[in-house]
């Protein structure tokens, strides 16, 4: 791996020194655009609206637009006045239970490598970090952006993973939150069985990207001239009468897909919560159920 970022966590007067690295990548099949006749590569021009000219890239600065439709032009020299205080610095500014923060804040993941001399400070924070069972808030500045971030600890290495502001988060108003929804207590017990019946440990080796490997087929099956023959499609099953019914036929069909596997459903994990803490933060609005008998 390349490191992307050199700086320094700043814990309390203790810093350390570290490099930062991308912690996933993608892996799609990568495409170019090109001639479908000759397969010659597309290329694009940088264009001016206003005369017709080509620009270099030296002569491209960036544009704002007002609702008016108006450009305010910003140079360097505009981005260069702007105040980044955690500019090559991870600041830590609390300490919080893991649970307490909602993953779709999270961005993008990365990891810390302690450089130099940092090695025992970032070894002691990362062992005490990993003991309290907590994750901590910072404040980081990367790409000319500041972001909020939390700072973990997996397979004994520091993640940081920059989240969303709250005003960068949509509220679900969708109008089914407002409506009296009736749940039969039937329904509710069905669909609790069906939960059960698929309990299992998280694996993610048992999961795959069936799509991009069938398009890499493809890909390679015109390399070599071969072929490509479509795999059958599944027969589609006739949708039941009712929604219990529905949930009956699919807790029958988890409990045949375990058994065949030889996975156990009896197994249940016993998960240990701690006891809530007041808090004065709004939760969305949740969808009113109404059971009956």
């Amino acid at each position: 791996m390349r490191s992307i970022w050199k700086g320094a966590i700043s814990f309390g007067l203790v810093t350390i020194p570290v490099k930062l690295y991308s912690a996933t990548e993608q892996r799609d099949v990568a495409f170019h655009q090109v001639h479908r006749e000759d397969g010659g590569r597309i290329k694009y021009k940088r264009v001016c609206t206003i005369d017709g000219e080509e620009v270099p890239y030296s002569d491209i600065a960036k544009g704002y637009e007002l609702p008016g439709g108006e450009i305010v032009v910003l140079t360097d020299e505009d981005f260069a006045d702007l105040p980044l205080s955690s500019s090559r610095r991870i600041d830590v500014l609390q300490f919080v239970e893991r649970d307490e923060v909602d993953p779709i804040y999270f961005a993008k993941s990365y990891y810390l490598e302690p450089e130099g001399q940092g090695a025992k400070p970032y070894v002691l924070l990362r062992d005490a970090l990993e003991e309290s069972g907590q994750v901590a808030i910072v404040k980081v500045a990367l790409r000319q952006r500041e972001s909020l971030a939390t700072l973990r600890v997996r397979a004994g290495v520091f993640v940081l993973e920059t989240m969303l502001w709250p005003d960068e988060v949509r509220a679900p108003g969708f109008p089914f939150l407002e409506e009296d929804i009736e749940v039969r207590k039937q329904e509710l017990t069905m669909a609790t069985s069906l939960i059960e019946s698929m309990e299992g440990e998280f694996d993610p080796a048992e999961y795959k990207d069936a799509y991009r490997e069938a398009l890499q087929q493809v890909i390679d099956a015109k390399v070599e001239g071969r072929e490509v023959t479509r795999p059958a499609e599944e027969a589609a099953e006739e949708p039941a009468a009712d929604l219990l019914s529905a949930l009956r036929a699919s807790v029958e069909a988890a409990k045949k897909s375990r058994g065949t596997s030889g996975k156990s459903t009896s197994r249940k994990t016993t998960r240990t919560k701690a006891a809530p803490k007041s808090s004065e933060k709004k939760e969305p609005p949740k969808p009113r159920t109404r059971k009956s008998a």
